[in-house]
C-alpha cells in the first residue's frame, strides 16, 4: 500500500547491492544454509515441497556466500549466465552480479542480509529482509524476488525502502503481531484459499478503489506495519480513503501474485496520475479465518533511467 507522505530514494550503492543479490531462504536460516545444494535436482509432480525447499536453499546459499564471504563460485553454481535483472541500477547478467558482490564485500564487510520471511511458489521466491550495510545503522526494509528455471535463478525483482525512525503504528516494518508470531508460513494446504482471497480483496480495493472492501475482508484484528498508517481496520479506512481523494486517477496494476500458506505478496506498479512513472510496490498479507490481519509493504519510486532494458516489472 502507498505511503501518506514521500518515501526517500535508496542509495545507490544500497540499491544496487539489493538488487543484485538479495537471496535468502527461511525464518530458520542456519537450518536452510545447512542443507547440502550440490547440483539442480529434477523434480516430479509430486516433489513440491521439495523442491520449494530447494529454492530457498539455493537462495540462502548464494547470497551468504556472494555478499557476506565475497565467494563468487556460488553464483557460477546456482545462477544462470543470462540472468536476468529488474533493478534498474544493475545490469543483465551473473558477472555483474559476481563483480557487485565482490566490491559490495570489500566495502561492507560487515553488511547483513537479516531475512524476517520467505514464501515460495511455482518457480518464484520472495524474501522479506532487512538489509543493514553498516552495523548500528536501520538500514533498509527489502522485497526480493526471484524466478527459478531448471533448479538455477533466472530472474530477479526487487523494491527497497529506508527504513525510518518512526512509525505512525507503533510497529515497526518487520515484525510479527498477529498470532501466531511466527514468521513461517502456515500450511501449504491453505494457500490456494488465501491466495484467492487476497486477490479479490486487492483488486476490491487498491484497483477499483472501493473501501468497502475491508470490512469484507478484513479482520477486526489487523497489524499494521506501512510506517505512514495507523493501526488497526480504522487506520487503513482513513489512510487509503485519504490517499483515494487525494489521487482520484490512481491506478495499481498487478503484476505477480506469490502465496505460501497464510502469506500472499503482491507486486504491482502504483501510477498516482497519469504521465507519471509510478512507484514499484510489494504488499504482502497474512490471513487468518478468511480474513486478512496483517500487512508489511516495501515502496520504491521508478527511476526515469535503467542499466538494464528490462523495466521494473
Amino acid at each position: 500500500m502507498p505511503p501518506t507522505t514521500p518515501v526517500r530514494p535508496v542509495r545507490r550503492a544500497l540499491a544496487a547491492f539489493v538488487a543484485s543479490a538479495a537471496l535468502l531462504g527461511a525464518a530458520a536460516v542456519p537450518a536452510l544454509a545447512s542443507v547440502p545444494v550440490t547440483h539442480a535436482p529434477v523434480f516430479s509432480g509430486y516433489d513440491d515441497s521439495a523442491r520449494l525447499g530447494y529454492q530457498k536453499a539455493v537462495a540462502v546459499r548464494v547470497l551468504k556466500g556472494v555478499f557476506e564471504r565475497g565467494d563468487t563460485e556460488v553464483v557460477d553454481r546456482y545462477v544462470r549466465p543470462d540472468y536476468i535483472q529488474h533493478n534498474p541500477l544493475a545490469p543483465d547478467g551473473a558477472e555483474t552480479l559476481k563483480n557487485l558482490g565482490v566490491a559490495i564485500h570489500q566495502q561492507f564487510p560487515d553488511a547483513e542480509y537479516d531475512v524476517k520471511r520467505v514464501i515460495s511458489e511455482g518457480d518464484l521466491v520472495l524474501v522479506h529482509s532487512n538489509v543493514v550495510m553498516t552495523p548500528g545503522t536501520r538500514g533498509s526494509a527489502v522485497f526480493d524476488i526471484f524466478r527459478f528455471q531448471g533448479g538455477k535463478i533466472a530472474e530477479h525483482w526487487d523494491v527497497g525502502q529506508n527504513v525510518p525512525e518512526g512509525s505512525a503504528n507503533g510497529n515497526d516494518m518487520f515484525s510479527t503481531e498477529s498470532w501466531p508470531r511466527t514468521e513461517r508460513p502456515g500450511p501449504a494446504w491453505l494457500t490456494a484459499y488465501n491466495k484467492q482471497l487476497v486477490t479479490k480483496a486487492f483488486d476490491q480495493l487498491l484497483v477499483q478503489k472501493d473501501l468497502s472492501a475491508i470490512d469484507r475482508y478484513w479482520g477486526t484484528e489487523y497489524h499494521q506495519h506501512n510506517p505512514n498508517i495507523a493501526d488497526g481496520v480504522e487506520g487503513v479506512k482513513s489512510g487509503l480513503g485519504g490517499y483515494f481523494e487525494a489521487f482520484p486517477q490512481l491506478k495499481v496494476t498487478p503484476k505477480r501474485v506469490i502465496a505460501e500458506g497464510d502469506l500472499v505478496a503482491v507486486h504491482s506498479h502504483y501510477v498516482n496520475a497519469p504521465g507519471e512513472r509510478g512507484q514499484a510496490i510489494v504488499d504482502l498479507f497474512r490471513v487468518r479465518n478468511g480474513k486478512i490481519v496483517e500487512h508489511w509493504d516495501v515502496i520504491q519510486d521508478v527511476p526515469a533511467t535503467s542499466a538494464n532494458d528490462n523495466g521494473m516489472f
